[in-house]
């Protein structure tokens, strides 16, 4: 440090004295600082989930005993671990910014650092020699640089002063015309149309969540939308037309028994289903407990026997049973009645990821070992084993039919397998990153749209959302409008359209025959879950910023945006042809 100032050893805050003046470049604190290994593993546990590695942020919970520690997550903000990094990146800017006298080098800002940079000693070392050499030439040239700038100060204001007059019509932002050198260098969100932008008078923002919301699911009869989060609570919005306070909200707390009394688990909620009539909501925690609520926020069960965290869980269509998958390697099918288990599959050697119904009872399992099983109540082994898959499985989901099952990877591919061969039938090789997530659309055979040709979406870390032909085995349209990791992805209930969710905040909706963008919303988190009501005229979206949006999506206003955005087009592609 310069000689005239110091480092607190408490804090490792830099000091400058100068004279009388103490500029205090951080803030100080004397406070004793204490630094503990499970706060580290923490904020690093964190880092993983909320950047969507879900699988290695349960991984690493595990080798670091998270679940033990007396860390209450629900205080801890989102994104706490880059924020002390960037803490500490200002920590070593400022230190090489300082002059051997105590003094800022020329008043200036240094340019950024990287973070690699910044823990690489002989880069730290060559910055302040490059600082120290330019201050030397800039003490060398000052007196010249004054006395040439006296000399010839009346001519260059007055140049000065015309250069920097406006034209009629053009603005200036920081002095620059038309602010184009306000804008920063950082990557910018990709520029939207006007015309499809959600207008925020379409939008409900939701809050009450004090963690992010990694879910949301509507009720398939009426309009609530239930959500869960971090916080250890699951919530049901009322967003019923005729409801008489607005968009009110019930708080389910999930609770474990210690001491003879209920405490919060402090553990996320994982995943929620409701089932078919929509009068039942079932939940599923990192406490490895689920839960069953009723539609007015009671609770009518909890299903204890994971012995672990819950990843997935679902209904079947008649509604008396609910399927679970653990970190366990299990999968339990619950009778939903009694609360009591009816049989656990044991099948998994790693983590189960995902579950999803072929029939009221027979259902398909992916894990983390890379295989798929299919199951069926009262079997002692699995029906059907697929392999082919060269990393986690990330998402199954069967066709309406129930005739094809769909597998999506972080091996980057997409594969379509039938129960009547073993291997798959189609090997569909596109993304150039992890596949999250998978949904078929609602048409086809054993639909309510049994006219319309069924397709299947992706959503990948590539930042894409791809259409397939399943049928002929190709990708029909490339969604290309999102800029980060695509979480999630919903068909409307008719499948003319599909809902998209990013962790760049933004829900696209799309037309799905033509691969269009229709809408668009950009809201203030990373978007984790899309859905849709099932009249298809609301979209729900749950976000890492603790909100749960909902906006509303009508055929009527849709057509109306579009024939919009024509006729302005038509209007201008006139006037520019001298015709208006």
């Amino acid at each position: 440090a310069p000689s005239d100032s110091l480092i607190c050893v408490k804090c490792c805050s830099l000091i400058i004295i100068k004279g009388t003046v103490q500029l205090e470049y951080l803030i100080h604190s004397w406070a004793k600082m204490s630094i503990t290994s499970d706060e580290v593993n923490f904020l690093v546990y964190r880092y993983l989930q909320e950047s969507g590695f879900s699988h290695s942020a349960f991984t690493f919970g595990i080798e670091s005993h998270i679940s033990q520690s007396n860390i209450n997550g629900t205080l801890v903000p989102p994104a706490a671990l880059i924020s002390i990094l960037q803490k500490g990146l200002q920590y070593v800017e400022a230190e090489i910014s300082i002059n051997e006298d105590g003094t800022v080098f020329d008043g200036r800002p240094i340019e950024s650092l990287s973070l690699i940079d910044a823990v690489m000693p002989d880069v730290v070392q060559t910055r302040q020699q490059a600082f120290r050499e330019k201050l030397a030439q800039q003490q060398a040239s000052a007196a010249a640089a004054a006395a040439a700038t006296a000399a010839t100060a009346g001519a260059t204001t007055t140049a000065v002063s015309q250069q920097n007059t406006p034209k009629n019509g053009e603005a200036t932002v920081n002095g620059e015309e038309n602010g184009a050198h306000a804008i920063n260098n950082h990557s910018k969100p990709m520029e939207i149309d006007g015309d499809v932008e959600i207008p925020p008078n379409k939008a409900t923002v939701l809050r009450g969540h004090e963690s992010e919301v990694f879910i949301c699911a509507w009720n398939p009869v009426s309009d609530l939308l239930a959500s869960g989060s971090g916080d250890s609570t699951a919530r049901i919005w009322n967003l019923n037309e005729n409801s008489n306070s607005g968009s009110t909200q019930l708080v389910l707390r999930h609770c474990i028994r210690e001491g003879g009394h209920d405490v919060p688990s402090n553990k996320d909620v994982t995943s929620l289903d409701w089932n078919s009539d929509g009068t039942l909501l079932a939940t599923g925690s990192y406490d490895g407990f689920a839960r069953i609520w009723t539609e007015d926020g009671n609770l009518a069960s909890t299903l204890g026997q994971h012995k672990g965290p819950i990843f997935a869980l679902k209904w079947n269509k008649k509604g008396n049973y609910i399927l679970s998958a653990g970190v366990d390697k299990t999968t339990i099918i619950w009778d939903a009645h009694t609360g009591e288990a009816k049989q656990q599959f044991p099948f998994h050697s790693a983590p189960a990821l995902d579950v999803d119904w072929q029939n009221n009872t027979t259902f398909a399992s992916c894990s983390t070992d890379m295989c798929i099983h299919v199951c069926r109540l009262g079997c002692d082994r699995p029906v059907k084993t697929f392999q082919g898959h060269t990393n986690e499985v990330n998402a199954i989901k069967w066709d309406p039919s129930g005739m094809l099952l769909a597998s999506c990877s972080d091996d980057m591919t997409l594969k379509i397998w039938s129960m009547k061969q073993d291997t798959c039938v189609h090997d569909l090789q596109a993304h150039s990153k992890e596949i999250y997530t998978i949904k078929w659309s609602p048409t086809g055979p054993g639909t309510s749209n049994p006219n319309s040709n069924i397709m299947l979406a992706s959503a990948s870390f590539d930042s894409t959302v791809r259409l397939w032909d399943v049928d002929r085995g190709v990708c029909i349209h490339t969604l290309t409008k999102h800029q980060e990791p695509v979480y999630s992805v919903a068909f409307s209930p008719d499948g003319k359209y599909l809902a998209s969710g990013s962790f760049d905040k933004c829900v696209h909706i799309w037309n799905t025959q033509s691969g269009t963008l229709v809408h668009s919303y950009r809201g203030t988190g990373g978007i984790f879950e899309v859905c849709w009501n099932a009249r298809g005229d609301k979209v729900g979206a749950s976000a890492s910023d603790g909100s749960v949006r909902s906006f509303t999506h009508s055929k009527c206003w849709v057509e109306m945006t579009l024939r919009e955005s024509v006729n302005k087009k038509h209007t201008c592609h006139i006037a520019s042809c001298g015709q208006s």
